[in-house]
Order: structure tokens, then sequence, then C-alpha cells
């Protein structure tokens, strides 16, 4: 619905453009007077005049007639054949198709006074070819140097992390205002786009150390939760130990077992305390020296 808006906004504008022009289209008694001359000059060198006379445009061009210096009255002509008046008649051809303009890098101190350098590409093209010949004299350009403009000005009230993650946005922003300083030109800015944000290499390298400090705390956080659910695994393991003294004696048998399977020429044997007392060797009690 805005699109439609808009091309029913482009169209109304063209049409009053063309009211305008068929209002101030008199060329006044000498013009009258001239015209009934070229006419009689295209009778009498006729069929030769005819190379004079009759131009063609291609189907994505338009021809914006002026005779005696004066825009004709119905608009652009074109695609096509179309006539011309020798000496008081002259043309010029108009581009309708969707140029694209690479903005150059600009160099931009953010909202939180970061420098960076920005570039975008812009999509844009005529609709009314008589508005891009009378109202602006190179529209094409006109519209690259406001593209530039614009990109700093849009680009200078956004935070630093703003252009990395919310090119969208600012994309739009730039359409936007863009379409509305070049519709006076018939100029369409169909397409705005953010093609890369510079980063000085002080800041890439401050950034890249943010972030492996961050990796580094996450992944002792994920390692010291990792040790305390091991620790309560192990707290209660050695719970259910304690109530069965067999199964001490069971882990015991499955560590050597699994000693055993690697073919190692030493076998470390545990030996229970509480074995060797009922030997016969007395229990030494640790605390005394």
């Amino acid at each position: 619905m805005a699109e439609d808006r808009q091309d029913l906004e482009l169209v109304n504008s063209a049409k009053g453009q063309e009211q305008h022009t068929e209002q101030d289209g008199d060329i006044g008694c000498c013009g009258y007077i001239l015209m009934a001359f070229s006419y009689i000059l295209v009778a009498l060198f006729f069929p030769l005049s005819l190379c004079l006379t009759i131009k063609v445009v291609q189907e994505y061009e338009r021809a914006v007639i002026f005779r005696l210096g004066r825009v004709l009255p119905g608009g652009a002509k074109g695609p096509g054949l179309f006539f011309i008046l020798p000496c008081i008649d002259d043309f010029k051809k108009t581009d309708m198709r969707t140029l694209t303009y690479d903005v150059p890098p600009q160099e931009i101190l953010t909202k939180d006074s970061v420098t960076v350098a920005v570039d975008a590409v812009i999509y844009i093209r005529i609709f009314d070819a008589t508005m891009a010949t009378v109202n602006v004299s190179d529209a094409y350009q006109s519209t690259r140097l406001l593209a530039a403009t614009t990109l700093r000005n849009v680009l200078g009230t956004r935070l630093m992390a703003e252009l990395l993650t919310d090119r969208e946005s600012i994309a739009s922003n730039m359409k936007v205002q863009l379409d509305e300083a070049t519709d006076p030109w018939g100029v369409k800015v169909e397409r705005v786009e953010i093609k890369d944000v510079r980063l000085p290499i002080q800041l890439q390298r401050a950034m890249a150390a943010e972030a492996e400090a961050s990796r580094e705390a996450r992944a002792k956080i994920v390692a010291a939760e990792g040790e305390q659910k091991a620790s309560r695994a192990l707290k209660e393991a050695a719970d259910v130990m304690m109530e069965s003294p067999a199964a001490i004696q069971l882990r015991y048998l499955q560590t050597l077992n699994s000693i055993a399977a690697e073919r190692n020429s030493t076998i470390i044997f545990p030996l229970p305390i509480d074995l060797l007392s009922s030997v016969g060797f007395p229990k030494r009690d640790v605390t005394q020296f």
C-alpha cells in the first residue's frame, strides 16, 4: 500500500508539471511564424528533410522536446519514432533504466565518538524525464552527491553498535530521506544498502580482546558448574559405598579388570586397612607421633 501511494504521488506531481508546462508553453506570434517557415522547409526538401525531422528513441529512453527554448506540451516522447521541426526544435534523451551507484567510503564520527568508514550502494531511476531535464542540470550526479551527504547525516546520529546490528533500519531511513529530496528532480530511489562498516584497527583489537575475555569467562563458568555436578555425584557414590562394604570390593575388582585390559606390566593392588588389621597388623593412629 505504501509503494502504491508513493507511485500515485509521483504520477500526480508529473501531471502537475505537465499542466504547468502547457500553461507556459505559448511561443508567441514570432514563434508561430518560425513554425510556418519550418513546415515550408520540410515540404520543399521532402523527402530529404525526413532525415532531420524523424528521430528514434529506444524502449528504455524518453525524449524531451524543446521548441524555441520551451518544453513542448504533452510530456516526453517515446519510445519509437517522433517528429521535430528543423531549426526551431531541440531534444534531449533521458535514460529511464535503474542505475546503480556506489557511495564512496565516508569517514563518519558516530554518536558515541567512534570514527568509522562506511560505504553504501543506491539504486535510482528517473520516473519523469521532463522534471529530470528541466528542474536539475544533472539528476544522477546530484543524487549521488546527495546520497553521500545523507549517509553522513544519518550515521552521525547513530551509535557504533547500531551501525553493526541495525543496518536495515538505517538503509530504510536513508531511502525515505533521499526519495523525498529527489522527488522534484523526477528521480525515484528504489533501494539503499549499507555495504561495509570498517572500524579502526585498534578498535578491532579491543573488541576482539573483549570477546575473547567474555568467551573465557563463560568457559570457566561452565567448567565450574561441571566440577560442582561431578563432586555431587561423587558424594552420592561415596554415601552408597559406605552403606555397603561389598560395593567397595566390587569397585576394586572392576578397577583391576580395567588395568589388566590395557596389558600393563605393573599392577597396583590397593589393600583395605581393615583387611590388614584382621590379619594381625595393629592399626596405627596417624595422629600420634
